[in-house]
């Protein structure tokens, strides 16, 4: 069966609707730009729609704050993974980007003074470390929800052309390299089009669905990671996976680290607030994968809950029911909904779930994807911007920090937007000749799919890899079990390859759809596994019971062999390496010293 396809001409083209691409989308159709953003749901169905707990910004509303206060905060989060330049742009672009959201409408809750309400959030300190802040601006527990519409809103009034239900499929490079734009599917007829852009961005979100466990939507499958590596993009840091320390028990629905921000507390079987011998200073509010870990040990040393032992408490029944009611609505909801528990009356039980992806299409602070070029030297690929989760900035280094996702989103879609404006408007970029094979590659896997008789099911494949994952690659990883992994996801890589689906129809096949999106799963696991099994060292999110401890940081952390950033390069399967940018825009550097809380 061979596909016809059509062209359509844009000024930008931005893949994904979420926070990053509606950002981005804003500052082009603002600028007058000709923009297209394709989505596979509606824009306000994006899973930026569910992060609850709110965005950093050091506004100082509630107390006194910093930007520098912020930076120092995300670089030790990062385990100093970080870029210190791009982290130092974002800090101190935090409180502009805030309220440019404040100024579309956004309905943040309000102090009794009128000034956004604010709420304390894991790893966010005032004076380098001292004491925990209030650093989140928060829309109740659903501050995503109300940031998507209200940009949405904005995008509705600058004219943006949405395509809705469209699943982007390749991107289309020339023979310099230069990004020309993207095919894609209208998911409802089968239509392939190629989307001919002088400006393409990536804001495509994550890619938790390769772990079994997830905090993620079904859509966040690595559409946009998954292009690039097939472009031949290198993956950045992609070993780096951030396990939310609360996720339901049996759901992995995520609840927000807004509620200990509002003063909940995790409880092991005896009841103890176990998180006081692992942060003796932050206690629950310590960052994520430290608490994550706790919880892991509680649970392993026979200290968890249930009738299985395998989860831990999170109790806010001593909390003022009007207050949980006010401040935390949905988490009430999902309590109920998800875990039959009422959580004024009784705790919730959780446990660490896979939640967000630090690594990804490597950028710089002017959301521009670079790749290498010789010795310790990266140059921009024409034309091709990123954003948001699928990027790396890399301002999360190893371990986010909760509530600088949003931020990230913000700073990022819209620095990123800036920068295609900027190269747009001064000539730099125009509609270049697409080259002869444009659609062949997209055609290729669309007609294997087509065609395939007898091959693996896809929905067994993709089971299969999620539970290869999350026993191989999980909150603690071990070399033994690291190295088996490596050799299962190749072998299920090759599975990818000749999955069959069964219905050959080309509308409305959700079948097609999930088998094209296995596609990219499939390189981001690999890129995932690879990288962590090749990195020795114990480093924010990524812990390995063999790492030795070096006598400058005794946590397992080598700043000596491993303070760099890996790039895993789809063909040959291979890694190599960049070092991490220590040295901030203007201010002093954040130096090196044992990760505590």
């Amino acid at each position: 069966m061979t596909l016809s396809y059509s062209v359509r001409k844009f000024d930008a083209v931005i893949v994904g609707a979420g926070g990053a691409g509606l950002r981005a989308a804003i500052q082009l159709s603002e600028a007058g730009m000709k923009t297209a953003v394709l989505t596979k749901v509606f824009p306000t169905r994006s899973h930026t729609v569910a992060a609850q707990g709110g965005v950093a910004a050091s506004l100082g509303n509630s107390e006194e704050d910093n930007w520098r206060w912020h930076m120092y905060d995300t670089v030790k989060g990062s385990d100093w993974l970080g870029d210190q330049d791009a982290i130092e742009f974002m800090c101190k672009t935090a409180n502009e980007c805030v309220i440019e959201l404040e100024h579309y409408g956004m309905p943040f809750d309000r102090l009794d003074n009128g000034k956004i309400y604010q709420r304390p959030f894991g790893g966010h300190m005032s004076n380098f470390g001292e004491k925990p802040v209030r650093r989140s601006c928060a829309a109740a527990d659903r501050t995503g929800h109300a940031m998507l519409h209200a940009m949405y809103q904005r995008n509705v009034m600058v004219n943006t052309q949405f395509f809705v239900e469209w699943q982007a499929l390749d991107l289309v490079r020339d023979a310099e390299g230069e990004v020309l734009g993207v095919t894609a599917m209208d998911m409802e007829t089968g239509e392939i089009v190629v989307f001919h852009a002088k400006a393409t961005i990536f804001a495509t979100g994550g890619a938790g669905r390769i772990y079994y466990s997830s905090t993620n939507a079904f859509i966040n499958t690595g559409d946009g990671v998954g292009m690039a590596a097939r472009a031949g993009i290198p993956l950045e840091d992609m070993e780096f996976w951030q396990f939310h320390p609360t996720g339901v028990a049996g759901a992995g629905v995520l609840i927000t680290e807004g509620v200990r921000g509002e003063g909940g507390i995790l409880r092991n079987s005896d009841g103890e607030r176990f998180m006081e011998r692992y942060a003796p200073n932050a206690k629950d509010l310590a960052s994520r994968d430290v608490v994550s870990r706790a919880m892991v040990t509680e649970i392993n040393e026979g200290r968890g809950c249930g009738p299985n032992k395998d989860f831990v408490l999170l109790d806010i029944t001593h909390l003022d029911p009007a207050t949980i009611m006010k401040r935390l609505p949905g988490i009430h909801e999902i309590g109920v909904q998800f875990a039959g528990v009422d959580c004024l009356k009784e705790p919730l039980p959780v446990v660490p779930t896979c939640h967000y992806q630090m690594g990804g299409i490597p950028t710089n602070y002017l959301g521009q994807v670079i790749v290498p070029q010789g010795e310790n030297k990266a140059v921009p690929v024409p034309g091709f911007y990123a954003a948001g989760e699928c990027a790396c900035a890399s301002v999360h280094g190893a371990n986010r920090l909760g509530t600088n996702s949003l931020l990230d989103l913000l700073v990022f879609g819209k620095s990123a937007g800036e920068t295609a404006v900027k190269d747009l408007k001064s000539g730099m970029r125009s509609h270049k000749p697409l080259p002869q094979d444009v659609i062949d590659k997209t055609l290729a896997r669309v007609d294997r799919l087509n065609n395939q008789k007898s091959g693996a099911d896809v929905h067994e494949t993709r089971l299969t890899m999620q539970r290869t994952m999350q026993k191989h690659a999980g909150v603690f990883r071990f070399k033994d079990m690291l190295s088996e992994g490596v050799t299962k996801i190749m072998e299920i890589s090759e599975q990818v390859a000749q999955t069959e689906i069964k219905d050959k129809s080309m509308v409305f096949n959700t079948a097609r759809i999930e088998a094209l999106e296995l596609d990219n799963l499939i390189e981001v696991a690999k890129a995932t596994i690879v990288s962590a099994n090749a990195r020795t060292e114990s480093r924010g999110a990524h812990v390995r019971d063999d790492a030795i401890d070096c006598p400058e940081t005794p946590d397992g952390r080598n700043d000596k062999q491993w303070l760099k950033h890996s790039l895993w390069y789809r063909d040959g399967n291979r890694l190599d390496y960049k070092p991490v940018q220590m040295k901030p825009l203007t201010v002093e550097t954040v130096e090196l010293k044992k990760r505590a809380y």
